[in-house]
């Protein structure tokens, strides 16, 4: 998985395969000291630069026709301070990686996405979050981080040390400088309980700021065309490990989630008019289930069907009305939709363009299955979002510009001032910053 290469004429291409470029080079630096050597040769032949992770942003934000930074080369744990309660990784660490390892410590994260492919830093400047009563996203979990900016100098910031740049660049996307390293809190590792069943539209539509409230980790898939939604409660537990057998993981995991899933969705790509009836089937191909395990092995899991997607973030106390507006969309629309609808929340965190920044949040995401026509779908879709407020993820397809995300995000100009200190050449830029950030 990843990003892919074709050494044949070096074009780069993101996961979701919807998005290419053909950078004049690519260099893989080995230690920061390489990195901000690269940016200083960029600036001298007039380049722009780009780092780029594993391509599972579906927008363009690391498309570049210039200096193309693969990070695969600085990976790994810098410092584990158990007193302070921190990891320090390198910038190019998958998630996956980091979530081994830490495990390996006796140590976790307090919450993470659904999946893991992606290197730390590309996950946290794009604003990657899984769900979350208390616990807010991935970049909310900083507590310190290291930037090579344009001028090549290396910045350290944290909440005393440079702050107003700590203040932006967790979630920076890509605009700020290039990340070489991000210092993580951690707590000792522990045990998540995960309840997944199946719930009625209207019931979990009814009930959904009791489970919201009554549960650390509450997530929920709606599957369009049906009044069928599959719920997910994660919650800490004082043990035993009980996890899923590997036979039934496999079945429910591989074979249902990822394989009868994939076929489902070659067959309604081919025949549009047969997913209504598919969707009824797989919304109730997955039955109820509890385990307990460690929580990576519970918030995670591989997602092998490849897909576009766009996701909002509306406040939390819209996201009932908002997700019915969708729902009445699509039933009386010709579109057909093979994929699950995702929601999820986060509380309010203070990270200047954070899809959660100053306000409780609650996350939709619509996908299609990659080579369908998406484009119907989506606009009918982000019409409903921004007739709520909402705020695109930075990683993830919508058409929003600098006007409207200016009206979005309080703290815009904060962020937009910060860039012209740091990098007033654009040395960062990129056609997608200048859509986001303006001019």
């Amino acid at each position: 998985m990843g990003s892919t290469t074709s050494a044949k004429n070096g074009t780069w291409r993101n996961w979701g395969g919807n998005v290419s470029a053909r950078p004049a080079r690519e260099v893989a630096p080995a230690s920061v000291d390489e990195l901000a050597a690269a940016v200083r040769r960029a600036a001298e032949d007039g380049l722009p630069v780009k780092p780029v992770g594993t391509g599972h942003s579906f927008t363009s934000i690391a498309a570049t026709d210039g200096v193309l930074i693969r990070p695969h080369l600085l990976t790994g744990i810098r410092d584990v301070d158990r007193a302070a309660g921190t990891v320090t990784v390198e910038a190019g660490t998958p998630l996956k990686r980091l979530n081994v390892a830490l495990a390996r410590e006796g140590l976790s994260l307090a919450n993470m996405g659904d999946i893991m492919e992606q290197t730390v830093s590309g996950a946290t400047s794009t604003g990657t979050h899984g769900t979350g009563r208390d616990s807010a996203s991935i970049a909310a979990q900083i507590r310190g981080l290291e930037l090579v900016t344009a001028d090549g100098s290396v910045l350290t910031c944290s909440e005393e040390e440079n702050p107003e740049v700590f203040a932006a660049a967790r979630i920076g996307l890509g605009a700020l400088g290039v990340i070489t390293a991000i210092t993580f809190a951690v707590e000792p590792l522990f045990l998540l309980t995960a309840r997944e069943e199946p719930m009625p539209f209207d019931r979990v539509c009814a009930e959904f700021d009791q489970l919201h409230a009554e549960n650390e980790h509450f997530e929920f898939y709606w599957f369009p065309h049906t009044g069928n939604t599959n719920t997910k409660r994660n919650n800490r537990s004082a043990g035993p490990e009980r996890p899923v057998p590997p036979l039934k993981g496999w079945f429910e995991d591989e074979f249902l989630s990822n394989g009868v899933f994939q076929v489902a969705n070659w067959i309604g790509r081919a025949a549009p008019a047969t997913v209504p009836a598919i969707a009824r089937i797989s919304s109730r191909a997955l039955s109820a289930r509890t385990y307990t395990d460690i929580p990576y092995k519970v918030f995670t899991s591989p997602r092998r069907v490849r897909f576009v997607e766009m996701e909002y973030a509306v406040p939390r106390e819209a996201l009932v009305e908002t997700l019915r507006e969708l729902k009445a969309t699509v039933d009386r629309s010709p579109l057909r939709v093979g994929f699950p609808v995702e929601v999820r929340t986060a509380p309010a965190d203070d990270i200047t363009l954070s899809t959660a920044s100053g306000r409780d949040s609650a996350y939709i995401a619509v996908h299609m299955f990659r080579g369908t026509p998406y484009q119907a779908y989506f606009t009918a879709a982000e019409r409903i979002f921004t007739a709520h407020g909402g705020r695109p993820h930075w990683g993830k397809i919508h058409t929003r510009d600098a006007e409207y995300l200016s009206r979005a995000y309080p703290r815009f100009a904060e962020f937009t001032a910060l860039r012209d200190r740091l990098d007033p050449e654009r040395r960062f830029g990129n056609a997608y910053l200048r859509r986001v950030l303006g001019a």
